[in-house]
């Protein structure tokens, strides 16, 4: 800064104050040359405004008015532009058109954007090539390759640099990762690997037990890979429904089973997917067939009475060892082994009755009365001679018919007396 009133003389003091006046900037009070401190960031600050003051320095009294001036940094390029993350993340559907955004990525360059090239960027891709591109102006990062198939490869990093001076030589640059998923489509039918499924079950098996499973193979994932699964036309006997948790088709049974009256079975199951996709259902058929054989194992079934309960009526008058009924069983299985019959004691405390253990012909141990019991009611047990675990018990209602073997009864004895002048044919009056 240079006065008019200065002469030269050193009778002029200048005096400066203002943003770091002092500290930062420093005047030579004598010649009025300014000095910085130290080092200047323009982006720490761009700008200081500071006022000059030029004073008689015998008197201080100032020789002219203040004089406000600004000192402007001008910009370098000592900034590399910076992502806001090391990493980024995103995804794209598999099978995306070339030139679909997946992920715009962008730097930031401190240096001054209105002055020279020092922040003006450009995005390149340095890792990820031929799989996808990057606009080089906003960092939009879009596919390049037509058909990219989750199933093949599912994961990809790509790396984006920006370099400031509009990509020049000497510029400065950073770096960013970008890690990229193929989300799944369907694009993908279920396939049984197997066509033929042999299942072995037990006659014995409950209604709606299941007898096995079978799985079709979907490459696809979540939804896209939910399956159905069903008997082409339907079954009697069988049904499937789907185990939403492993996508597998269970069978189940509808109707209860018998190795003496059927088998073997064989029927036909479709699986298709629960979601299609428009996009990809033209010339592929989104479901696939596959043969099952059942096979029934025969168990060791207990015997069977031919009526279940039975009802017999006996009179009273009956002698014991006279025939009451006959009860009748046999066992299920093809070998039908023989039976053998008894009594449940338990039921017939009194032992009144007897079963022949061949026959199964019931008898009476010993004459019954309708007058003390009308019916009696007793359990008859057939067991396989063969394997007494296999037992069978059937209700008896033994019903004891009525004879006429009681005379009539007064309810009371009777004490009266006569008038001894009554008249014949009289009715008796008190005397």
């Amino acid at each position: 800064l240079h006065s008019n009133a200065d002469k030269g003389d050193g009778t002029v003091k200048y005096v400066l104050t203002g943003d770091g006046a002092g500290t930062l900037f420093l005047i030579d009070e004598k010649s009025g040359d300014i000095h910085a401190t130290k080092r200047l960031d323009r982006e720490e600050k761009a700008m200081y405004t500071l006022h000059a003051k030029v004073l008689d320095r015998n008197t201080n009294a100032e020789l002219e008015p203040d004089t406000e001036f600004n000192i402007k940094i001008h910009d370098i390029n000592d900034n590399a532009p910076r992502f806001e993350k090391e990493v980024f993340y995103a995804s794209v559907p598999e099978m995306s058109e070339v030139g679909t955004s997946v992920v715009t990525v962008t730097a930031t360059d401190a240096d001054d954007q209105t002055y020279g090239n020092s922040a003006k960027l450009v995005y390149s891709i340095l890792q990820g090539q031929p799989y996808f591109s990057v606009d080089s102006e906003n960092g939009t990062i879009k596919t390049a390759l037509p058909g990219m198939d989750r199933e093949v490869k599912e994961h990809y990093q790509v790396v984006i640099q920006a370099k400031d001076m509009a990509g020049q030589m000497g510029g400065l640059s950073g770096t960013t990762t970008v890690s990229i998923t193929l989300s799944d489509v369907n694009d993908s039918p279920p396939r049984f690997a197997n066509h033929s499924f042999r299942v072995t079950t037990v006659e014995s098996t409950d209604i709606g037990g299941a007898i096995g499973r079978i799985k079709a193979d979907d490459p696809d994932v979540g939804h896209n890979a939910e399956m159905e699964y069903s008997i082409v036309g339907g079954h009697d006997t069988f049904n499937i429904i789907t185990d939403q948790a492993t996508q597998e088709g269970v069978i189940i049974i509808k109707k209860a089973l018998d190795y003496e009256s059927k088998r073997d079975y064989d029927f036909r199951v479709e699986v298709k997917n629960t979601y299609l996709d428009a996009r990809f259902i033209h010339g592929v058929q989104f479901k696939d067939y596959a043969t099952v054989k059942v096979t029934v194992e025969d168990v060791d079934e207990p015997p069977v009475f031919a009526r279940n309960p039975y009802i017999i009526e006996v009179h009273e008058d009956t002698a014991a060892g006279s025939f009451v009924g006959v009860v009748l069983a046999r066992d299920p299985d093809a070998d039908n082994k023989p039976v053998k019959y008894s009594i449940d004691r338990h039921t017939d405390l009194e032992r009144l009755f007897n079963v022949d253990s061949v026959n199964g012909t019931i008898t009476t141990l010993k004459s019954l009365d309708r007058e003390m019991s009308k019916w009696h009611n007793i359990s008859l047990v057939a067991t396989e001679i063969n394997n007494p675990r296999q037992t069978t018990r059937v209700p008896v209602f033994i019903k004891v018919l009525d004879v006429n073997d009681n005379a009539p009864e007064f309810a009371m004895s009777y004490d009266t007396f006569v008038c001894e002048n009554v008249k014949a044919g009289q009715v008796h009056k008190i005397c």
